[in-house]
C-alpha cells in the first residue's frame, strides 16, 4: 500500500463535515483521486461507525468501506473553543462539504457567508435533502424517504408487485457521486477564475432526474395521453432465466441476436412469430420472445446457455451472489478486491479505486481512521502548541484516538 496519495487531485485539501453514507462516500472517492480529507467528527463520531458487520466498537464494515483515505478529527462542535479551531482548518482548505441541514450548520456559525468570510474563495459544498429554494428545504431526508418521494418505490406498484425499497442505498450513492462530480466541477471553475461559490447537491432532485432518464414516458411530451414509465423495464419483458442449475440474466438485443438464438433451440416457429428487422415491433413481443426463453431455460444448464451466447455475442453473465464476487473471473483478473492491514481490524478486505489514471493513479494509501486518530497531528499543522492542545483535551473540547489494541 503506497503511503501518499497519487491521484489527480493531490494537494487538494477538503474539511469533511458529512456523516452516514452520501457524504462519506462523496469524499472518500476524492481521497481516492488524492485530495487531503479532514473528517471532522463529534466526540461520539460519524453515526454509521456502528453500522454493519463490526469487530471492534465504532468501526463497522460500512464506515470502514468508505471512509479510507481520510483523517479523523473529533471535536465538540457546540464548544467555542472547537469552533476557533475550525475556523483555522477552514483558512487552510480549498473545500467544505457537509450534509447537515442548513438551519443546524448555521445555528453553528458555519453557514457559507460565514465560511466565505474566513476564505473568500472557499468551495463550499452542501449535499440536502431537498432544495433549499423550496417548501420541503428543512425536511429531514434519508435513503427511503428519498426513494419514495422521488418515485423510484412507486414504480413497483407500476410494475404490479409489492410496493419496495431497492436492496441499496441508491439515493445516498446516486448523490453521493454526484457530489463528488459538483466538487470536480468547482474546482476545474476555481482553477480557470480563481473564485470560489456556493454548490448545493439535493438528493430528491438529483433522484428525480436520475428516476426519469428512462421513465419520462409520455410525459416528455406536452399534451400526450401516454403514460410514463419504461414500458419494456415495468411490463416485466427482461427478467432473470431460471436454468437447471441457476439463473443467468441474458439480452439478446438486435434481430440477429434473437434469429441465432431460436435457430440454435430448434425453434424455427419463433423465429417466423418474432423476427423482424423493426425494432419498435420487436420491442412490442419483447414479453412474449422472454416468456419463451424463460420456459426454455431449465431445459439447459447455466454453462451450456453462457456458452451459447458466448458463440453469438449475445450479452449475458451468471447471476452472482454478493458473496461470489471475490471469485467472479474478470474481478478476480483485474485484482478489485483488495487487502491491507489495519491497526485495530488486522486483515481488511477492500475495493480498490475503480477509475484509472494513466499518470496520476488513485490509490488507497490509509484505512478508515478511528475516532479522533489524527485530531493532534491536525492540530499540530495548523501551528497550535502542545500545551494548548493538551488543554482542549484535558476540557472534552476534543478527542484523540487511544493506542491500537492490536499493538
Amino acid at each position: 500500500m503506497n503511503a501518499t496519495p497519487t491521484g489527480p487531485l493531490a494537494g487538494v485539501r477538503i474539511l469533511d463535515l458529512t456523516s452516514v453514507v452520501l457524504g462519506p462516500l462523496a469524499t472518500q472517492i476524492l481521497g481516492d483521486f488524492g485530495a487531503d480529507i479532514i473528517k471532522v467528527e463529534s466526540l461520539d463520531g460519524d453515526m454509521v461507525r456502528p453500522n454493519g458487520v463490526s469487530q471492534n466498537r465504532g468501526t463497522g464494515s460500512i464506515f470502514l468501506t468508505i471512509n479510507r483515505n481520510k483523517r479523523s478529527i473529533a471535536i465538540d462542535l457546540k464548544n467555542e473553543k472547537s469552533l476557533d479551531v475550525l475556523r483555522k482548518l477552514v483558512s487552510s482548505v480549498d473545500v467544505f462539504v457537509h450534509n447537515m441541514r442548513v438551519a443546524a450548520i448555521e445555528g453553528l456559525g458555519l453557514g457559507y457567508e460565514a465560511i466565505k468570510a474566513i476564505k473568500p474563495d472557499i468551495i463550499y459544498c452542501v449535499a440536502t435533502g431537498f432544495g433549499q429554494n423550496g417548501p420541503h428545504r428543512s425536511k429531514p431526508a434519508f435513503d427511503d424517504i428519498i426513494q419514495s418521494a422521488c418515485g423510484m418505490v412507486g414504480l413497483c406498484e407500476d410494475n404490479g408487485k409489492e410496493v419496495d425499497y431497492a436492496p441499496s442505498l441508491i439515493a445516498d450513492k446516486t448523490a453521493g457521486m454526484v457530489l463528488v462530480n459538483a466538487v470536480l466541477a468547482a474546482l476545474f471553475s476555481h482553477q480557470k477564475t480563481g473564485r470560489g461559490q456556493y454548490v448545493e447537491v439535493p438528493m430528491l432532485e438529483t433522484m428525480v432526474a436520475f428516476t426519469m432518464a428512462e421513465h419520462f414516458g409520455g410525459m416528455a411530451f406536452k399534451g400526450s395521453q401516454e403514460k410514463p414509465g419504461y414500458q419494456r423495464i415495468l411490463k416485466g419483458g427482461r427478467q432473470p432465466i431460471r436454468t437447471q442449475d441457476g439463473f443467468i440474466s441474458m439480452m439478446p438485443y438486435s434481430d440477429k441476436n434473437w434469429t441465432s438464438l431460436f435457430n440454435a433451440l430448434g425453434r424455427k416457429d419463433l423465429i417466423q412469430r418474432f423476427s423482424t428487422a423493426d425494432k419498435y415491433e420487436r420491442n412490442a413481443n419483447i414479453k412474449l420472445m422472454y416468456a419463451e426463453v424463460r420456459q426454455i431455460g431449465p431445459e439447459f444448464t447455466t454453462a451450456y446457455w453462457m456458452d451459447l451466447c458466448e458463440k453469438f455475442d449475445i450479452p449475458a453473465t451468471p447471476i452472482y451472489k454478493i458473496e461470489s464476487l471475490p471469485e467472479h473471473p474478470h474481478l478476480k483478473e483485474v485484482n478489485l478486491f483488495q487487502e491491507m492491514k489495519h491497526p485495530d481490524e488486522g486483515d481488511i478486505r477492500y475495493i480498490r479505486p475503480t477509475t484509472i489514471f494513466s499518470d496520476t493513479p488513485a490509490n488507497v494509501y490509509r484505512p478508515a481512521p478511528g475516532l479522533g486518530e489524527h485530531t493532534h497531528e491536525i492540530l499540530a499543522e495548523l501551528g497550535i502548541k502542545e500545551t494548548d492542545i493538551n488543554d482542549l483535551l484535558a476540557h472534552g473540547v476534543i478527542r484523540t484516538k487511544p493506542p491500537s489494541r492490536r499493538g
